[in-house]
């Protein structure tokens, strides 16, 4: 069992990197965590190669990433939540997806064949509404060939108490561990 965890926090000991470590504790398996702010992987620079190539020419760790999404079994998108919508970082790793929606434009099939489980972990405080940047999410993991999604997992309280102590939530990434290893 491999999981792949799309790290959007800047916070390296942040309430985002707490939930992965509680959640860690209850997975098993190869557990791949890209993080969007120190791997250095560029934004799509719509260079267009992609389209008739189908393979993105930026050289970056996003060509290891590409084969990770490729044969992984489990994809965990997991960031703050900035202005109700995932962190800029973790968009512009998104943005290399592109090369899988020229893919699916040009009639050839996904290029991932390998269907996955997915699933979204937010952190937030104050006002923002954590729907946007889950739908955002969803929306990355379906090109990722994510088609079997775990409920939203929020910890929106963050300005009141660390999610290290959100009870709540830590019960439900203990589901989502089970809903990961499910045969």
């Amino acid at each position: 069992m491999q999981t792949l965890i799309l790290n959007g926090s800047p916070r390296k000991n942040g309430d985002t990197a707490a939930l992965l470590s509680h959640l860690r504790k209850h997975l098993t398996g190869e557990i791949i965590e890209i993080s969007a702010y120190y791997d250095h992987i560029s934004p799509c620079i719509d260079c267009r190669k992609c389209k008739e190539s189908g393979i993105c020419v930026i050289p970056d760790k996003m060509r290891e990433i590409y084969k990770t999404i490729e044969t992984c079994d489990n994809i965990i998108i997991a960031s703050p939540i900035y202005f109700s919508e995932l962190t800029g970082r973790l968009l512009d790793v998104a943005s290399r997806l592109q090369t899988y929606y020229y893919g699916m434009q040009k009639n050839h099939g996904h290029p991932v064949k390998k269907s996955k489980r997915g699933a979204v972990l937010l952190v937030g405080g104050g006002e923002g509404d954590p729907q946007n940047a889950f739908a955002t999410a969803v929306r990355i993991l379906h090109y990722m060939k994510a088609r079997e999604i775990f409920p939203l997992i929020c910890s929106h309280r963050t300005d009141e108490i660390p999610a290290a102590e959100d009870a709540a939530v830590l019960a439900q990434l203990r589901e989502l561990a089970a809903f990961l290893h499910r045969d």
